[in-house]
């Protein structure tokens, strides 16, 4: 497949492993970007000595590129940026903030810059910052998530009648289906998260994957928008949470139940209860853990035969 996306960074695929907090290790990033895809290591959960041992095996490990997802409001952002820098990644991924604070300084170090936004109003902003790209990430997607709720189907083409460069499509999409669906809604790639958090390499708990397989339709909700937005699956903690809120809990009230490490409590030591479990939507659709290269053969193999006849294949 050849679309600006692929041309951009230099890959057989147009399909982006998201950098997912406890999940997007070296060993799920280079075994998508070996698959033909782009993997990219979450910086989110790392502290900068373990984020730049992760790129360093990560190169070990694949020869093409791959990438680093930086939320631009964590602590020891500073430090991860530098090792970035000296360690010569060729693409970040930005979100959580601001794209002007930190693309012209990336650019200025020969670095591909690629920022997630929720809205054309966000998507231009990134334009104008000089991104080469921006993640048009619907209100189905997993983790921290848009206030406004717009869904990945009014999104996509929304961003993409907004800005000029390339937009890729994420929020909602596991198959080849919804790859192409995606695709003709004007996204130039697609950026697929949950599917990979079931992959046998992602670094999360095995309890967390087998709750992503188990998962039905229903079974998470976007909460915390007083705080921060974020699609969890329904648990103990989710449940305190949702009553928190129907009682009128302030920001701060929140800020206080949700405590620290409350995500690597459930995704990373596997506590299913009392754990913050972010997943998306679309893992009702998601049966089994797999390899990741699998998951990306499996992908291109339904987008293939759908792109050849698409009524017929639904």
């Amino acid at each position: 497949m050849n679309t600006r996306i692929t041309q951009l960074f230099n890959i057989r695929y147009p399909l982006i492993q998201a950098g997912m907090v406890w999940a997007s290790g070296w060993k799920l990033a280079s075994a998508v970007s070996n698959a033909g895809g782009l993997g990219i290591i979450g910086a989110g959960s790392m502290y900068p000595d373990v984020l730049r041992d992760h790129i360093r095996k990560c190169k070990a490990a694949t020869s093409l590129p791959f990438a680093v997802n930086v939320p631009l409001l964590y602590a020891d952002l500073d430090q991860h940026i530098q090792i970035i820098i000296e360690e010569k990644v060729p693409i970040v991924f930005t979100s959580a903030g601001n794209p002007a604070t930190w693309t012209s300084h990336f650019k200025s170090n020969g670095i591909k810059v690629v920022h997630v936004v929720s809205s054309s109003k966000f998507a231009l902003k990134s334009e104008a910052a000089g991104c080469d790209a921006v993640v048009a990430e619907g209100f189905e997607a997993g983790g921290h998530n848009g206030r406004e709720e717009t869904t990945t189907m009014v999104l996509i083409p929304a961003v993409v009648s907004a800005v000029r460069i390339p937009v890729i499509a994420a929020g909602g999409i596991a198959t080849g289906r919804q790859m192409l669906a995606a695709m003709v809604l004007g996204a130039e790639g697609v950026q697929i998260g949950t599917r990979f958090v079931a992959s046998e390499e992602a670094s999360s708990h095995i309890l967390f994957k087998q709750a992503v397989v188990e998962a039905a339709e229903g079974s998470t909700q976007l909460s915390l928008k007083k705080l921060t937005p974020v699609r969890l699956l329904k648990n103990s903690f989710f449940k305190k949470v949702q009553e928190a809120e129907e009682n009128g809990a302030d920001k701060e009230t929140l800020a206080q139940l949700l405590g620290r490490a409350r995500a690597k409590k459930g995704m990373c030591e596997g506590d299913m209860e009392e754990g913050e479990l972010e997943i998306g939507q679309v893992s009702a659709l998601v049966k089994e853990i797999l390899p990741a290269g699998v998951i990306v053969e499996n992908v291109m193999k339904e987008f293939e035969a759908a792109l050849q006849d698409p009524v017929k294949f639904i």
